[in-house]
């Protein structure tokens, strides 16, 4: 709860992934991967109820097991690769039989958040009064440095305007990282979207903003996990 609003926490982990098959239970240093969303989302402490929707009974019983509240199955309507996501969460939100002010959206391949990172966007909504806040990130290639080719492969900018060629030129972005999803629920029913020109940003590090999607993608995190592991012995 937040100055008394009640927080519905929601991990949505469908059983049915394909660019890394079983992703949401792979084990990710010792632990099943949808364990440190769990995990961060324990830490927070405005998260009235934190429940995982699936439809997968593997991915239930680690979740059951590693403390998280699994109240129904998702309708196997709601777990196709083309069910639209806001779908899942209004679902959520309708089979509950209590009702929430906020619905927090934590994302099981985004595991490197912490429960600061949920807390910080409950916070924005609440001094800013906004009815939404996610979690970007800084991205490594700029937009203004991207294109697209058309038939003919000439390249089209996906930026207007003239292109800064020095790094230190380039305006400040963000880039969407899928760990931390907050919206009113009154408003999330009303506009279906956690994105529109209300939303807010809280700005999290690269380093835990790495999504798994991929087998590099989860080298790339097993690395850093190891890196880190490495500096606090050093330290």
């Amino acid at each position: 709860m937040i100055n008394g609003k009640r927080v519905l926490g929601v991990i949505p982990a469908r059983g049915g992934s394909k660019g890394l098959p079983r992703k949401n239970v792979i084990d990710l240093d010792g632990k099943p991967l949808i364990g440190w969303t769990i995990d961060s989302a324990k830490g927070c402490p405005y998260l009235d109820r934190v429940i995982l929707s699936s439809d997968d009974a593997e991915i239930m019983r680690i979740a059951r097991d590693l403390g998280c509240d699994v109240p129904f199955v998702r309708p196997a309507e709601l777990a196709r690769d083309d069910s639209p996501a806001i779908d899942v969460f209004i679902h959520a939100l309708d089979t509950l039989t209590e009702s929430y002010d906020y619905l927090v959206v934590l994302q099981a391949t985004t595991p490197l958040r912490i429960a600061q990172d949920i807390s910080a966007c409950l916070e924005i909504c609440e001094k800013e009064k906004a009815p939404a806040c996610v979690t970007v990130f800084e991205p490594r290639h700029h937009p203004y440095w991207t294109f697209k080719l058309d038939d003919n492969q000439r390249l089209e900018q996906l930026m207007e305007g003239e292109i800064p060629y020095r790094r230190q030129l380039l305006p400040d972005c963000y880039a969407l990282n899928g760990a931390v999803y907050v919206a009113r629920t009154d408003w999330l029913r009303e506009t279906r979207s956690f994105l529109t020109a209300e939303t807010r940003g809280h700005v999290m590090p690269a380093d835990r903003s790495t999504d798994i999607d991929t087998w590099r993608d989860l080298m790339w995190i097993q690395m850093l996990l190891r890196e880190k592991k490495s500096e606090a012995r050093a330290a």
